[in-house]
């Protein structure tokens, strides 16, 4: 555990090119555990999700789907507070898990999904997600390095709050948070267009995000700007 964590802390002191501290966590965790990309992706309770960081574009599009599509191995990490392992997607569990995530993370080329809890103790904050190109089980010393990595995470989330005033999210987490309360603004004016509850003007705004095949931030923006107009 020790020697997993220096090596983690090492590769986050180590010189590189300007980023900001998220997004260096997430190239970090990609780099840790020898995935293809990492994402890191905020959980709280009763708000809609939203993307910290990515390590690249391929992890960004996952995030993007399981924001859109409200399924995927973060979202599900966070909920039952254990890791969630799908090593080949094109050969999912009996059922399918995430019916609508999986071929749209197949289309972006990935074929093995992880999602890990990034918590503090009982208080949860999201996940970290791990995708790579080709399918097959993580081995036991990338699981435990992905665990350790969550960790690291999860007290990187707490200082980057820590200089924040008291009633407000520090600047970089503010950046992601600016979708979330884009959406549940957006959710709240199909409620009132559409004359149902805000969880259901959400499951409305996925669909037509899914349905065009656009980012949920997208058609958020859309909504709060009056370039989109739900009808009953």
């Amino acid at each position: 555990m020790v020697d997993r964590l220096d090596r983690i802390l090492a590769l986050l002191a180590a010189p590189g090119e300007a980023e900001t501290s998220s997004r260096q966590l997430c190239r970090v965790a990609a780099e840790a555990t020898t995935m293809s990309g990492a994402r890191l992706m905020l959980v709280a309770v009763e708000r809609t999700p939203w993307l910290l960081c990515a390590a690249d574009d391929v992890s960004a599009a996952l995030a993007d789907l399981e924001l859109t599509l409200g399924e995927g191995p973060c979202l599900d990490a966070s909920a039952v507070d254990d890791p969630v392992l799908e090593p080949d997607l094109a050969h999912p569990l009996p059922g399918g898990r995430w019916p609508a995530f999986t071929p749209g993370a197949g289309a972006v080329g990935v074929r093995a999904v992880f999602g890990f809890p990034v918590h503090v103790g009982v208080v949860r904050m999201g996940a970290l997600g791990l995708h790579r190109e080709r399918a097959g089980p993580l081995t036991d010393d990338q699981h435990a390095d992905a665990l350790v990595m969550a960790d690291v995470m999860a007290r990187a989330v707490l200082d980057l709050q820590a200089g924040a005033a008291p009633g407000t999210l520090a600047a970089e987490l503010a950046d992601g948070a600016n979708l979330q309360a884009t959406v549940h603004q957006a959710s709240g004016m199909v409620s009132i267009q559409l004359g149902v509850d805000v969880g259901e003007a959400l499951v409305r705004l996925r669909a037509h995000a899914y349905g065009e095949e656009r980012p949920l931030g997208a058609v958020a923006d859309d909504v709060v700007a009056r370039r989109l107009r739900f009808v009953p």
